[in-house]
């Protein structure tokens, strides 16, 4: 990608535009509304896209991912977590069913043709993996096959199983372009000279890049078997000392699982050169919690955000332009600005 597109705003207004509306994004787990007839009000892609959603589960205990705005006068209908069998707008009493369905408005009585379809919450593309939720505003194309891949793959993993960590969860700032960030992360080239600790825990003669349509695999290989997973004879990956499986979801979806669990990365793009950074995790295997490459992540996370805002200040020079990709390490990096200049043709 030319420095342009690291540089100039309107960049980053058509991302917006035509990327991110478009996107399936991770909403995380589906327990905050774990019992029937509760509701919880989350944004989609907040600082970004900034779309208010409500997350409900009705009283048959069926899930829904639904609009979080009133269709009467835009209201935001959900202000806090909500429990009971209804959801009522306080500006002026209309109410709707957990599923979504108007059910009654005060003050409409002889409204003709009402109500109608419209007066419904409108209900948000979404999908499911185990207890992990996504949603999108206007997806290019199907939850199953922006993550399908990754599903089969790892099919063999207690996603049930996995408890929240509040220790592994928090937010970063990074004074650099959000795409720097992605490319960043779509690499090994990086490793040796950056990471040092965990350069020691991989092996980097087995680095390889898996490429699907909308998203990409890094296999991290252990140094040490015993940092590796135990791998049933169910998985493909049987017989390897794999230490993690690291998947990027176009375009800003990052989901990292370890012997120990999973750490889940939303790069959210604020500014030309700034960017959040939401790390989520679940634990599944304490007892693996500071081995391997899933230990130290807070020590990755900021000598990542150290290069990377060393970049954005190097792309500012009149004297660069653009470089050549590696063909053996920047494979996920040629296909992200494929899928990039895909989207904003």
């Amino acid at each position: 990608m030319h420095a342009d597109f690291y540089r100039n705003p309107r960049w980053l207004e058509a991302a917006r535009e035509k990327i991110f509306p478009r996107s399936w994004q991770f909403l995380g787990d589906s327990e905050r509304v774990k019992t029937p007839s509760t509701a919880a009000p989350l944004t989609l892609l907040e600082g970004c896209l900034n779309e208010p959603l409500l997350l409900t589960r009705d009283p048959g205990d069926h899930l829904h991912v639904l609009s979080n705005v009133c269709t009467h006068r835009g209201n935001l209908l959900c202000e806090g977590d909500a429990h009971g069998g209804q959801l009522k707008c306080r500006y002026h009493g209309r109410k709707f069913a957990l599923d979504g369905k108007f059910l009654s408005a005060p003050g409409f009585e002889g409204a003709k043709d009402f109500p109608s379809a419209a007066d419904d919450l409108p209900r948000v593309p979404s999908g499911a993996w185990s207890k992990f939720l996504f949603a999108s505003a206007a997806p290019a194309c199907s939850f199953e096959d922006w993550a399908g891949p990754m599903m089969k793959r790892l099919s063999w993993l207690p996603l049930d199983q996995f408890a929240p960590e509040p220790a592994l969860t928090r937010d970063y700032l990074v004074a650099a372009n959000w795409a720097l960030y992605v490319e960043n992360y779509l690499e090994g080239f990086h490793v040796p000279f950056v990471h040092a600790s965990l350069n020691a825990v991989l092996n980097p003669d087995d680095y390889a890049t898996e490429l699907f349509r909308w998203g990409n695999l890094q296999l991290g290989i252990a140094a040490s078997p015993g940092d590796a997973f135990r791998l049933p004879a169910a998985s493909p990956d049987h017989g390897r000392a794999v230490a993690a499986y690291y998947w990027w979801l176009f375009p800003n979806t990052m989901l990292n699982f370890y012997p120990w669990g999973l750490s889940a990365n939303v790069v959210v793009p604020l500014a030309p050169d700034r960017t959040r950074v939401c790390y989520s995790s679940w634990v599944w295997d304490r007892s693996r919690l500071n081995s391997g490459a899933g230990a130290g992540l807070d020590r990755v996370e900021r000598e990542d955000e150290a290069i990377v805002e060393a970049v954005q200040r190097g792309i500012q020079s009149r004297f660069y332009s653009r470089g050549r990709y590696s063909p053996r390490w920047e494979a996920g990096v040629h296909q992200f600005h494929r899928l990039l200049g895909e989207a904003l043709a």
